[in-house]
């Protein structure tokens, strides 16, 4: 791809009153390289970004616009934060000189067939289905610093992906006993608009499994544990909401291979994470909790051996707004940019 030519990357923020452009939108404010042209929003086209936000007035932010009064010249990059299904039309109109970044699903399945089956319709733009990179940062750096459109992960499927692939490329784990993943998010991972699931006497003192057994985030995890094992890989995944705004705990079950040990699995992700920035693997028998990275970048993987022999827990946490979505997808632009993977995105965890 070409050289970035100014100072400054000039981002438009498509979908930018959601929970995942809003959540760019504080990202990017302080970020030195950034700059914001353009923030659409259909409904509230016109408006004044501090009449949604009053947090983000006087910060430089343009009016919000609609998508297609958009005037795309001076941009060099774009966050899609659409609903899912309907961002592949607008992706696919979009000039070739743009760099993107969908947090949509809508490009993260590679075989049209598996997107039809379990999103309901066929796939509108097949092309650029198969161009898209899939950008779980710490799996497809090289792939994402050339692509021109990156799929940014789903949260469920970044915290289940990042404790599992290592150990399925080092064959420490048996995958024909089958992996369980447990999932529980936020309420923010449903997205900002009114559903009556998400109301607050839906929600609050109380958890409840959804999605069973036909969660759309199933084929994905499944996608990439079977790229990294070299095999196909099933997984059993169920997610729950919990009454919390933003977070993901995801406890992930597995048999290790014959022959392993436990503290083979351990130094598998040791090895695996031991240089990576936001990837924090805890000390033998620590368990992170949603409350250790909320608001922050960070994903952090602990490891127990289970009393039953030849058996292991995995926990994972993360924030499902930040490196389940937004801040991902800022890492993936510092790297198609050729900036430090980590500008932007320092801040630490908010405690309590």
């Amino acid at each position: 791809m070409a050289e970035q030519k100014s100072d400054s990357i000039h981002i438009a923020l498509l979908g930018a009153t959601g929970y995942t452009g809003s959540e760019l939108l504080r990202l990017l404010i302080p970020h030195p390289r950034a700059k914001i042209v353009a923030a659409t929003a259909d409904r509230h086209a016109g408006r004044d970004i501090a009449e949604i936000f009053p947090q983000f007035a006087d910060r430089g932010i343009p009016k919000l616009t609609r998508i297609e009064d958009q005037d795309w010249s001076a941009i060099d990059a774009v966050f899609c934060c659409l609903p899912h299904g309907t961002t592949q039309e607008v992706i696919a109109a979009l000039p070739r000189h743009l760099r993107i970044l969908d947090l949509s699903a809508d490009f993260r399945l590679q075989d049209p067939a598996t997107y039809a089956e379990w999103y309901g319709h066929e796939h509108l733009a097949v092309e650029l289905q198969g161009e898209a990179v899939y950008g779980l940062t710490e799996r497809a750096r090289d792939d994402i610093r050339e692509a021109r459109l990156v799929a940014c992960p789903g949260c469920y499927p970044t915290s289940a992906i990042l404790p599992l692939a290592p150990l399925l490329e080092a064959g420490v784990i048996d995958v024909d006993d089958g992996i369980i993943i447990d999932s529980k998010s936020g309420v923010s991972g449903a997205g900002r608009a009114a559903k009556e699931t998400s109301l607050f006497a839906e929600v609050a003192e109380g958890i409840h499994a959804y999605g069973v057994a036909r969660h759309r985030h199933a084929p994905e995890i499944e996608q990439e544990l079977s790229a990294a094992a070299g095999h196909p890989v099933s997984v059993n995944f169920t997610p729950h909401l919990i009454p919390m705004n933003r977070g993901i705990l995801s406890t992930i079950y597995v048999r290790l291979a014959a022959g392993v040990g436990f503290g083979e699995l351990c130094d598998a992700l040791v090895q695996a994470y031991a240089e990576e920035p936001f990837v924090r693997v805890m000390p033998v028998g620590v368990a992170p909790a949603s409350r250790h990275v909320r608001g922050s970048n960070f994903a952090l993987i602990g490891a127990f051996a289970d009393r039953l022999p030849g058996r292991a827990i995995l926990v994972s946490v993360l924030d499902n707004l930040v490196k389940g979505a937004s801040g991902q997808a800022l890492q993936n632009m510092n790297l198609m940019f050729g900036l430090p993977e980590t500008m932007g995105l320092e801040q630490q965890p908010m405690y309590p």
